[in-house]
């Protein structure tokens, strides 16, 4: 048997975190297994399904590196089929016609709820003939439901789980206007794509059960049902946006790795051992659906952090330089952030600095935005821009640090890492201090900020005419008592 999943998204608006893994799990098992993984879009709600939340889960979905099977089924191209199977039942005698009025249904829930019931379909034409609706009156086609004994769902994850069938009214197959409801629909498509096995949130567990009535109406195999726990907030309540990011547009723009947010997700209610950082061929030949643990799992989002700390030291320097450059120049489209070169042969120059020093960057940053951040000084124009701390520095003691080294630095040739870090220990030694001294005005003088990679490293990638430029410019744009006077 060939294990087949799917995922079954709604394309009515982001791509959530909850849903994001869901599908890794299906990729993961289905790969685990050497099966295929299927893509399905729920599109049947015409009025909230959009084109623009079709393409958020494709891109989402390729950004995490989930890569399906097959082309994409879309649900609404199917009403045929769902009107045949449904057509099968009421011959079969699995399904009625339902003449309830809005008005008459309506009435059913007030009188459940007045008597404490739960509100559900009273089953009034279950047992009718249907001659005895009036002529052109709408109807809906109800599922016949058992109402005797009870369901039972065997759960890879919860394990055995039982309902009362008196608990489960004869729902809705089709609605007036011809259309399938959700829980028809999810079971023949299913059905006809061959799915193995079904895993997803368990808060559609009580749809598990009706769905079964469904298969066992048509004669149909029963999928395999897996039901995942939901992801909590951090203090466990709903995940909301008060507590963080709760898509995967947002994760992205955040400046979180795919690989990072997979390997977070993933350990996020399964494990391994004492398996933390996985590679996607690692994960497909670990992940298995009896590592899933029952409890539901809670948003960590400083875990995340570090788990993309950890993925982003692994990551090409290259791939790294690009991103900082498209958030650079984005924060330049939208106003925000130093003023920088970012095109032609400044935005080039800008470009290799940065890279040589993404060794250094990288160790520091915890994701993408602060990595930019962090390195937004390599592309910044004259004059800089001075935190307070790098404008208290560059007075006193510091100012008379830069116009001293100036000609050191100034006569060295080659300029590379090894001659600067030689030139500096013996300014420091000859004047003396200690070499913190001399490399934080210099910091300071390059960056307008406290931080930087080592200033050696910092000094060579900018290149000797960029620090002696940034060197008179701090000069002189920065008064002896602390001001600017740009």
């Amino acid at each position: 048997m060939t294990i087949r999943t799917r995922f079954a998204p709604s394309p009515t608006g982001l791509l959530h975190i909850g849903n994001a893994r869901a599908a890794l799990f299906n990729y993961l098992f289905s790969r685990h297994h050497g099966g295929e993984f299927l893509l399905r879009i729920e599109d049947t709600d015409k009025e909230r399904s959009t084109q623009q939340a079709v393409d958020v889960i494709f891109d989402g979905l390729k950004w995490m590196g989930l890569d399906w099977d097959n082309e994409p089924v879309f649900q609404s191209t199917r009403q045929g089929r769902h009107a045949e199977v449904v057509q099968q039942m009421l011959d079969s005698g699995h399904a009625y016609r339902c003449y309830c009025t809005a008005e008459e249904l309506a009435a059913m829930r007030e009188k459940a709820r007045a008597e404490k019931r739960p509100p559900r379909y009273d089953g009034t034409w279950r047992d009718r003939d249907p001659s005895e609706a009036p002529e052109g009156m709408p109807f809906t086609v109800r599922l016949r439901a058992p109402q005797e004994g009870e369901s039972v769902v065997h759960d890879l994850i919860q394990g055995e789980v039982r309902v009362a069938n008196a608990e489960l009214d004869d729902l809705i197959l089709l609605r007036s206007d011809g259309s399938p409801t959700y829980l028809l629909a999810v079971v023949v498509d299913d059905h006809d794509m061959d799915i193995t096995h079904v895993m997803r949130g368990d808060d559609h567990l009580i749809n598990t059960f009706r769905q079964k009535m469904i298969y066992e109406a048509l004669g149909w195999k029963t999928p395999a049902f897996a039901h995942l726990p939901l992801i909590h907030g951090p203090d466990g309540g709903k995940l909301s946006k008060r507590h963080g990011a709760q898509s995967v547009i947002e994760f992205r723009e955040q400046g979180i790795l795919p690989e990072a947010l997979d390997n977070y997700l993933l350990r996020l209610g399964w494990g391994h051992g004492d398996a933390e950082i996985l590679d996607r061929a690692e994960q497909i030949k670990l992940f298995d659906v009896d590592g899933i643990g029952r409890s539901a799992a809670r948003m960590d989002y400083r875990k995340l952090d570090h788990i993309n700390g950890v993925w982003m030291r692994r990551a090409d320097d290259q791939r790294l330089t690009d991103d900082v450059m498209e958030r650079l120049r984005a924060r330049q489209q939208a106003g925000t952030g130093p003023n920088m070169a970012l095109e032609g042969p400044e935005g080039e120059g800008a470009r290799k600095r940065i890279l040589a020093l993404m060794p250094g960057l990288k160790e520091r940053a915890k994701n993408l935005e602060e990595l930019a951040t962090n390195a937004s000084f390599a592309a910044a124009t004259l004059p800089l821009a001075f935190v307070p701390k790098a404008l208290k520095i560059l007075t006193g003691e510091g100012r008379e640090v830069l116009q001293a080294i100036r000609p050191q630095l100034a006569a060295l040739d080659p300029f590379t890492p090894e001659g600067i870090d030689s030139t500096l220990r013996s300014f420091a030694e000859a004047r003396p201090c200690k070499l913190g001294a001399v490399a934080q005005p210099l910091r300071a003088a390059m960056t307008g900020t406290t931080t930087s990679p080592g200033i050696d490293l910092t000094l060579a990638a900018l290149g000797k005419d960029e620090v002696l430029a940034r060197l008179d410019s701090a000069l002189v744009h920065v008064t002896p008592a602390g001001g600017g006077n740009a």
